[in-house]
Order: C-alpha cells, then structure tokens, then sequence
C-alpha cells in the first residue's frame, strides 16, 4: 500500500516543482525528486537539503516507475527549455508519469495554464470554460490535460489540475515573463518591459502561492473526484501595467521606466528564430483582459493563498538577484 506522506517530484529543480517540494516539507512529508544528475540537483536547491534525490530521466518510464514505489503523490512540474521541442520532450514525460502513477496507484499534479484558452472563453475562464488555444503550445497542454483525463476515466488513474495565470515568483527563472520579459535575472534595474497594453488586465500567479494551495488540496485527497481541476485566481491586475508599477513601489523609484515590449523587433526576427515564432502566437494572451475564477478552489479550501502584492515582488526581485543591497531591504510600511 502506498505511503500516503509521500511525493515524487519530476521537476523538483524548477520553479513550480520546487515550490510545491518545500510546501510539502513543512507538512512532514517524504520528498523526492528525481535528477537525471542528483548531485548536481541538490547544488541548484540547497534550501531543499531534505528532498530525497533519486537518479532517473523523466523521458523513461521505467525511471519513474521506480522513483515512485511507494508514492502517493506525483508532481508533474517538468517542462521543456524554452519552446524546445514541446511535443518530442512534453508529451513523453507526462506519459512516464501516467505508467507510474497507474504502478504505484499515486495521484498525478499537474500545474495548468492559461494556454488552453482562445478568445471564446474571455474574460472570465472556469474549469468548465471551452478549450479552444490559437497556438501549437496550447494544443499541446490540451492533450496533455486530456491524455490525464483518459487515464483517469479508463485507467483508474487519478489526476488533479491546477491552472493560473503567469507565474512569477523567486525560483521561477525559466518559462516565465516575469524573468524573461519584465525584468532581466542577475541585473539591477534601470527600467521595465510590459508586454501588453497598460489598461488590458493580466492574471498572475505567485509560485510559492499556487504550491501551497495544491498542498492543501493533497492534504485532503481522499475528498477530491478521481479527475479534479482548480482553478487559481492568484494577483488580478485591471490596468495590467499595475504590476510594472508595483515593481517600482518596491524597489522605492517611482520614476523607472516602464517601457514598452520591443514586438517589432521579435516579428522581424521570427523567421529566424523559432522561439520567437512561438512567442508571437502566444501574444493575443496579453491583447485581452482575462482572469481565473477561483469560486470552486475558495468553496473547497475556504480560502485561496495569498501572498501580498509588494511582499510577494520584493521576493522575486531578490530569488532573480534584480535589486541592490539598499534595494533589499523591506520599506517601514511595506505590505
């Protein structure tokens, strides 16, 4: 029978996945994670020193099998690099974790996105929302939500989505505008990017939030359906430049430049640069206002997780190493 306090993390060296690792260690449970290089794992977290690090690929489904013997729980935080080959790398991962959650009997967490949506579904998206995404990526993270869904009703084969907005967050360096558009990681700021028109709203999602809501969903597994979505509303901002906004309130320099995302130039270079072809298709996310309504995760935790606004990007700032010693230290009415 398995051991219902203990996780297996694929991902666990990543944002989302790291997240949920730590929020579980304060609960008492058993962690792994598996590495294709452990040692090398244990070096990038060493604020997780009490994961159990196990040497596998998540590409392997023999890998995972054995990493979750004695599992309750998988959490498929593993993402490609980037736009990397998604449906060579995505796609047989999940898979690896599918086979080891039907041999173990563990429950797959899957962090969910607002890719799976088209326009059809705006402003407002529910877990019962249509999922028709207008790019390749979106498609993929349909059949993969789809491919849980099948195991689930087939296979006995239990799965629990949680979908947010765009994440950010202090570990959260790869995959994320946050770190890769807003801000530049390991520089100090002398501006900051906003992809979207300032008054179109954007939902974002603080990682360490968005793990400690599906640690308390697992804390009460045995009352969740065999196939589960949540859905995450985490940081609404109306007017979405609010959030470059606030990064100045925190950093105590109301006058940063917030400019503008150089599309431009990302068009001129997409017929060269494959990435930058991925990321033209995902622009519509940014050119209407959209936000996850969370009434069915608040009816069943009580509450949804919440970090405040400033503490929350002061937290970023410092994991991304983006602000200076004067910087780092918290403003007296800081909230």
């Amino acid at each position: 029978m398995a051991n219902q306090r203990t996780a297996l993390i694929i991902g666990a060296t990543g944002g989302i996945g790291g997240e949920v690792a730590a929020a579980l260690l304060r609960r008492g449970w058993r962690v792994r994670g598996l590495a294709r290089r452990p040692d090398e794992a244990a070096r990038r977290r060493p604020a997780l020193s009490a994961i159990e690090w196990v040497k596998g690929d998540a590409m392997v489904a023999a890998d995972v099998v054995a990493a979750a013997q004695g599992a309750s729980v998988i959490v498929h935080g593993a993402n490609p690099p980037r736009y990397e080959n998604w449906r060579g790398l995505a796609l047989p991962m999940l898979d690896s974790s599918i086979a080891a959650a039907k041999a173990s009997g563990a429950r797959i967490v899957f962090p969910g996105t607002i890719y799976n949506f088209g326009p059809d579904a705006f402003p407002v998206l529910t877990e019962r929302s249509p999922q028709h995404p207008r790019t390749r990526k979106g498609r993929i993270r349909v059949e993969m939500e789809q491919r849980l869904e099948r195991a689930a009703r087939e296979e006995g084969v239990r799965a629990l989505i949680v979908r947010a907005g765009d994440f950010f967050g202090p570990n959260n360096s790869s995959n994320s505008w946050f770190s890769q558009g807003l801000v530049t990681m390991g520089r100090p700021l002398k501006s900051i990017v906003y992809p979207g028109p300032h008054n179109v709203g954007h939902a974002w999602a603080y990682v360490p939030d968005v793990a400690e809501a599906m640690a308390q969903l697992l804390e009460r597994t045995d009352d969740l359906a065999s196939f589960e979505t949540f859905h995450f509303a985490g940081h609404w901002f109306p007017r979405g430049v609010e959030i470059a906004e606030a990064v100045r309130r925190v950093v105590g320099n109301p006058h940063l430049p917030i400019r503008r995302f150089p599309w431009w130039a990302v068009y001129a270079a997409s017929p060269f640069v494959k990435l930058f072809r991925e990321t033209i298709e995902m622009r519509y996310l940014w050119g209407e206002a959209l936000r996850l309504d969370n009434t069915k995760l608040k009816g069943f935790l009580g509450a949804e997780p919440h970090t405040s606004t400033d503490r929350a990007i002061r937290a970023t700032l410092e994991g991304l190493a983006c602000l200076g010693a004067e910087e780092s230290a918290p403003a007296p009415n800081a909230a």
